[in-house]
């Protein structure tokens, strides 16, 4: 995932806007590390869950790289709020389907999705809701069966431990070889 993430911030540009959805474990944050290294910006690049963005700047005189998790925000108007200057930056923002509506005319989606279950006990159909023939009222489709109340689960960043939230995650519940269906477009 880090390798396709380099590639794809080789490609970025100061104004770009990427978006990234999947569910925990699927490697968004390790795509947004990837992305870094190809940019060019200072690291260490961690999930963003409780600071909400983080600014990497530039270490080859290029754009800064501001990371951000939209997960804890309630509207387009609290990621407006962060004041992020989109025209001179790269903008990653996880989690942030229908969030950026109406602040770019256009950025790209980047959907990633597990192909195998995110925990080795847990039921296949509570883990892909997204999976071709999955049934709609699966408990994952209702939002129910990744992680636990209490935050127990995958680390969302695809590797080792997330601090900021989630616990351990060990790599044998990551299963960093798993493989992933990504999928990029332009939108709107």
């Amino acid at each position: 995932m880090e390798q396709l993430g380099e590639e794809i911030g080789r490609m970025l540009r100061p104004g770009d806007l990427v978006v990234l959805t999947g569910p925990l474990g699927a490697g968004k944050t390790t795509l947004t590390r990837g992305i870094a290294q190809g940019l060019g910006v200072r690291g260490p690049v961690q999930s963003p869950t409780f600071v909400i963005a983080r600014t990497h700047p530039s270490l080859v005189d290029g754009a800064p790289l501001v990371h951000i998790d939209a997960y804890r925000l309630g509207s387009p108007a609290e990621l407006d709020d962060l004041d992020i200057d989109f025209e001179a930056s790269v903008v990653i923002v996880e989690w942030g389907r229908g969030m950026v509506d109406g602040l770019r005319d256009a950025w790209w989606e980047v959907e990633l999705d597990r192909d195998g279950p995110t925990r080795p006990e847990a039921p296949r159909d509570a883990l892909e809701p997204t999976r071709p023939g999955a049934p709609r009222d699966a408990p994952a489709a209702r939002g129910e069966g990744v992680g636990t109340a209490r935050g127990e689960g995958v680390g969302s960043h695809g590797r080792g431990q997330d601090d900021a939230c989630y616990g351990v995650a060990h790599e044998a519940e990551l299963d960093a070889d798993t493989p992933r269906r990504v999928t990029i477009a332009r939108r709107p």
